[in-house]
């Protein structure tokens, strides 16, 4: 690749980061704006704290205590992360909290067990786009990316169990009641984020035990242009040494995979499994944080 290809390659990850973020942030503030705040929900997050403080506090304007308690978060993307997820992490929040500031549409959606399940889809996917990009939309997600990096705990998890501390507090502020719905909320969008962010883009473990090994892995490679790894083993019962294929393809590659194994060795033993995460060159689905 010339220097060229090289610097277009670059200006279109950037371009594609951004449009993930303003995306994002557009879903996050249509959530917020359009159904949280018109029933009187809150949110997860630092947008639900912010909603909390807003709540309790009505003279203080929702955009600008998002960014205020964003401030420690940035500090902890910067020191533990790095500068690249901190500077798209600003442009992030800086996009989010501009949408929370200019989006002002409510959706006309009356039930509120609906309005909470719209909420938590919308906020969910917002997130896990910013998350696709090289950075976050702010708030929690700084946090689950130096979680996530540290102890490998999914991003969503890290929103629930935060958004669980922010429930509480909703309990002793509001109703029981909007608090159930807050529930709803933010399961719904801990389980979007985890979707968008890796099930979107679902790899397959496949492990193929064969007596025409070379030639199954030729075809992955091949045919399907992904890696293989052969493996040795040994027949448990006959003792006799197998070879073992392994390889890890797209979801939509699964069906043709199949059809090539059988083609070449219909006795082939072949499972499938699913991934959370695959890291590496061209089959990798987790974002470059």
């Amino acid at each position: 690749m010339n220097e060229t290809q090289t610097r277009a390659a670059s200006i279109r990850v950037v371009v594609v980061n951004l449009l993930y973020l303003l995306i994002g942030a557009f879903l996050g503030a249509l959530g917020v704006n359009g159904i949280l705040v018109p029933h009187h929900f809150v949110s997860g997050g630092v947008a639900g704290l912010s909603l909390e403080v807003v709540q309790l506090y009505p003279a203080f304007a929702l955009f600008g205590v998002y960014l205020v308690l964003n401030i420690p978060l940035f500090v902890a993307g910067w020191l533990v992360v790095g500068r690249r997820f901190f500077i798209y992490s600003v442009i992030g929040t800086l996009a989010l909290t501009t949408g929370l500031a200019l989006v002002k549409v409510e959706l006309p959606i009356h039930d509120p067990l609906l309005s909470a399940l719209l909420a938590g889809m919308l906020i969910g996917a917002g997130a896990g786009l910013a998350l696709r990009s090289q950075g976050s939309p702010g708030g929690v997600g700084i946090l689950s990316i130096v979680v996530f990096n540290r102890f490998g705990i999914p991003l969503g998890t890290t929103f629930l169990c935060w958004d669980a501390l922010v429930l509480t507090a909703a309990v002793f502020i509001f109703s029981l009641e909007s608090a159930l719905y807050v529930a709803v909320t933010i399961f719904v969008a801990s389980k979007m984020i985890d979707l968008v962010v890796t099930g979107i883009s679902q790899r397959k473990a496949v492990t193929i035990v064969s007596a025409h090994a070379k030639e199954v892995a030729k075809a992955v490679i091949e045919d399907i242009d992904r890696g293989a790894t052969l493996i040795k083993g040994e027949g448990a019962f006959s003792g006799r040494p197998v070879e073992i294929v392994y390889t890890v393809v797209l979801f939509r590659e699964l069906a043709r995979l199949k059809r090539l194994v059988r083609a070449i060795d219909p006795e082939a033993f072949l499972v499938v499994g699913d991934t959370r995460e695959v890291i590496g060159w061209r089959i990798g689905n987790e974002p470059d944080w």
